[in-house]
């Protein structure tokens, strides 16, 4: 009884709505998905359990901060702050930092021992996100902290702003929002379906559906009503 009743609280909570704004975590992903959320196109639903890791992320993220609130080396300046109101894009970093010398914009990411272990250097996805917090907060300097969820080990990356990276990765998305207010479906990625970005997408059925090129939304809309 509890967990059919717990599967549905959680599946009800994550059910698919039209994205009306980017989000910070879109920055430097698949085009075509992103473009697929804003259509609220059909897309395989996520499992309980993996909805409830999310929840266990933001736990871990808790138990992350909860030591920097004590410590004198490091002043946590705000914890779970927005990025300034945007008509475009919307995301919240997990704080901004202060070393007495400088701000620093916290971004902390949470994965299993197999992908931490093998981590080297940050993920390209996660230094696009956190340079667009360090662009909106005007701040130069960023620290990536990896959690690994099963011991609780980390490692940290130090990430500089990039002006030029954080203002192609803008250029990207508002030249996507065209895209999808001109109701045309971008383009595949060129790792596709080798990306892993396509290994986990949950369009990836609808995106087969579709040739690699851009196409009219209204004519792949009708095509994938008839399948639905």
């Amino acid at each position: 009884m509890l967990k059919e009743l717990i599967d549905k609280f959680y599946l009800d909570k994550h059910k698919n709505r039209e994205q009306q704004r980017f989000y910070i975590t879109d920055a430097g992903r698949c085009p075509r998905a992103i473009f697929f959320k804003f259509k609220n196109v059909p897309r395989e639903e996520m499992e309980a359990n993996v909805l409830r890791m999310f929840d266990h992320g933001d736990s871990i993220h808790q138990l992350i901060m909860k030591p920097l609130f004590s410590m004198r080396e490091v002043h946590v300046v705000a914890g779970e702050v927005n990025i300034p109101s945007h008509e475009m894009i919307s995301g919240r970093a997990d704080a901004i930092l202060s070393d007495g010398k400088e701000l620093i914009v916290l971004d902390i990411k949470s994965m299993n021992s197999m992908v931490f272990r093998n981590l080297a250097q940050p993920k390209e996805e996660n230094i696009d996100q956190i340079q667009l917090y360090m662009h909106y907060f005007k701040i130069q300097k960023g620290i990536l902290l990896y959690v690994n969820k099963d011991n609780q080990t980390l490692k940290e990356f130090i990430i500089d702003y990039d002006k030029i990276r954080a203002c192609a990765l803008l250029e990207s998305l508002s030249e996507l929002k065209k895209e999808i207010d001109s109701d045309i479906v971008p383009i595949r990625i060129p790792g596709y379906p080798n990306d892993w970005q396509c290994q986990y997408c949950s369009f990836k059925e609808v995106c087969a559906m579709a040739n690699g090129e851009e196409i009219n939304w209204q004519d792949f809309k009708k095509k994938i009503e008839k399948v639905v």
